[in-house]
């Protein structure tokens, strides 16, 4: 119902943010130094699935080594107590070897030391025994053009997280009915002599809502599914009526009264929603509102939010993640930005500080989950006065929204005994920001104190802090730079300004009064002033503060070829790290200038 639009000519979509997004980098895939990786080094990583059970945090997620449908394929699975420290993945079905002389409809070719890939959008059930199923599918891609998804696949796997940590045999809980099961590397779970196991298993084959999730991979007339449409990546929530609202890509809805036994009409695209072919997720908030997330383009970026408060009108699309960092090695079908999205799915957990969290893929390459805190808005209304070492533990981050990517991380840690924001960054490919959302301002003071670390013994600075200072749609009018060269600088048109040298390891407190009637701003260094200069571009008020170790990325757009076949060179280096230590921030409003 909104009138806001996402414009694909930005990372970012010109959204304004939803206040205080934690965007948490959980795996970086590595193909020239594994060891960086969990020790894995396939590349593409994708469709990623959560759960929260056990006081645990559970994320499963496909791969194979290059491209998409290009097998071998596997699933693996991560954990994390907290969201933000995750494991090392870990294999749970691995790669699956196709019998030699195996032929599929259709297809010309015969199997010869051929493998299966992996292709599923439901990965996790909690039955009401409190057991943990997870759960794949194996699919079957004879040749170049060939579909997983055509019915004619191997089947869907499944068995048991336990609460130790360690898991159960894995078991077919359905074949297709082209398959032989006398070929099957694995038993059928009615073979299990865990009743409890096998109870779980049956009340997921009764669900149709959880069945519905399986269209794409079963049979076209599989029983067990109740709306035989081709459509993909199945996402619901109830309504306070226990009415059941379907999503799936291309933001395709119906409604349904039976919990997915029928469905009203067959599915429609909803009116005002911009998704292509990519996932959207929808479900109920803690507060008894509701949110889709999803893509609001033709393309996979950016990845963003809406809200409702009935779970049937959507009235604004705020921001999640704006970020695409380099898609670092080639594959087929590889697609740019935060993309796939899904969340926690009804009844598999509900995370212990009721905020929304999502998980999603980067480039089909890198794992990322993001927390969205519950309410949703993208308003403050107070100034910030942060002194982060005085701030209660776990506040301090609060109303800061963060992309931190493994290598380059956006976070609190201790610095000389006292807690600090603290970007580092040795990604030569991506970069750590903090973003810090003030009240809509015209003349507004913003002050923080900084600290650019010490490298080595013979580089004392290296890598570069860009401070912007930006309107609610995120374009610029300010832009600092504590610079590789040991300059402090701030961008002025064209060309940069120096505004004075600095040493790493030493402290600057840095005042900034922006004035936007006189696109003018001054700057003050540790209570000295440095000069007024114009603003290198106009904006109508001041909403976000923004704290990067790295520069603007405007690539990929809107006309960039649709498939990278090529590797950036030294797509698994690291470099030498960069460390800025934030140590407060606050902002304030200046006086209006007397008429």
């Amino acid at each position: 119902m909104g009138t806001t639009l996402s414009n694909v000519d930005y990372h970012h979509g010109q959204l304004s943010p939803a206040v205080g997004v934690h965007n948490i980098q959980v795996f970086r895939a590595n193909r020239e130094h594994p060891e960086l990786a969990g020790g894995t080094n396939w590349t593409y990583n994708h469709a990623p699935v959560l759960a929260y059970w056990n006081s645990t945090f559970y994320l499963q997620y496909l791969s194979n080594p290059v491209g998409e449908h290009v097998p071998p394929g596997q699933t693996l699975l991560l954990t994390s107590k907290d969201g933000y420290t995750w494991t090392k993945p870990t294999v749970i079905f691995p790669p699956y070897k196709i019998p030699d002389g195996w032929k599929k409809e259709g297809r010309p070719e015969t199997a010869k030391d051929l493998y299966a890939v992996m292709h599923q959008r439901m990965g996790f059930y909690v039955a009401k025994n409190k057991r943990l199923l997870t759960l794949a599918f194996y699919g079957i891609v004879m040749g170049p053009k060939d579909d997983p998804n055509d019915g004619n696949g191997i089947g869907r796997v499944v068995r048991e997280i336990y609460p130790d940590g360690k898991y159960g045999p894995i078991y077919f809980i359905r074949n297709n009915s082209s398959w032989d099961k006398a070929k099957s590397a694995y038993p059928f779970y009615t073979s299990s002599k865990d009743k409890g196991f096998v109870e779980a298993c049956n009340e997921l084959l009764a669900n149709p809502l959880m069945m519905q999730q399986w269209i794409e991979e079963a049979d076209r007339n599989d029983p067990l599914i109740s709306l035989k449409k081709d459509v993909k990546a199945f996402s619901y929530y109830h309504l306070p009526d226990n009415r059941v609202v379907g999503l799936w890509k291309h933001a395709l809805t119906t409604i349904s009264k039976d919990d997915g036994k029928t469905w009203l009409y067959n599915p429609l695209r909803a009116p005002g929603f911009v998704n292509s072919n990519a996932k959207i997720w929808g479900q109920r908030t803690s507060d008894g509102q509701y949110a889709t997330v999803y893509n609001p383009s033709e393309f996979r970026w950016p990845l963003a939010v809406s809200t409702s408060r009935d779970g049937l009108n959507y009235t604004n699309l705020l921001l999640v993640n704006g970020e695409i960092t380099s898609l670092r090695y080639g594959g087929a079908y590889k697609s740019y930005g935060p993309q796939y999205v899904r969340g926690i799915e009804e009844g598999n957990g509900t995370s212990p500080d009721n905020n929304l969290w999502v998980t999603y893929s980067m480039n089909k390459e890198d794992i990322w989950v993001s927390k969205i805190p519950v309410p949703i808005t993208d308003e403050v209304t107070a100034h910030p006065n942060e002194t982060f070492a005085l701030m209660p533990a776990g506040e301090e981050l609060k109303y800061w929204n963060i992309y931190s990517p493994i290598y380059a991380s956006a976070r609190i840690e201790s610095t000389d005994g006292d807690k600090a924001l603290v970007l580092r960054d040795k990604d030569p490919f991506d970069y750590a920001k903090a973003e810090r959302v003030i009240p809509d301002s015209k003349k507004v003071a913003v002050e923080f104190t900084i600290v650019p670390q010490h490298q080595t013994a013979n580089r004392a600075n290296k890598g570069t802090l860009q401070i912007e200072f930006q309107d609610a749609k995120g374009n610029a009018a300010v832009r600092l730079m504590f610079d590789a060269d040991s300059l402090f600088k701030a961008k002025v048109g064209y060309r940069d300004s120096n505004i004075q040298k600095y040493e790493g390891g030493k402290s600057y407190d840095v005042r900034i009064e922006l004035d936007r009637d006189k696109r003018m701003f001054t700057a003050f260094v540790n209570g000295q002033s440095k000069g007024t200069r114009l603003f290198f571009a106009p904006v109508a008020s001041f909403r976000r503060v923004v704290f990067r170790t790295g520069g603007v990325r405007r690539f990929p757009d809107a006309d960039t070829p649709t498939d990278q076949n090529y590797d950036l060179p030294k797509g698994g280096e690291l470099e030498a790290e960069a460390v800025f230590v934030i140590k407060s921030f606050k902002t304030s409003p200046l006086p209006a200038r007397a008429e």
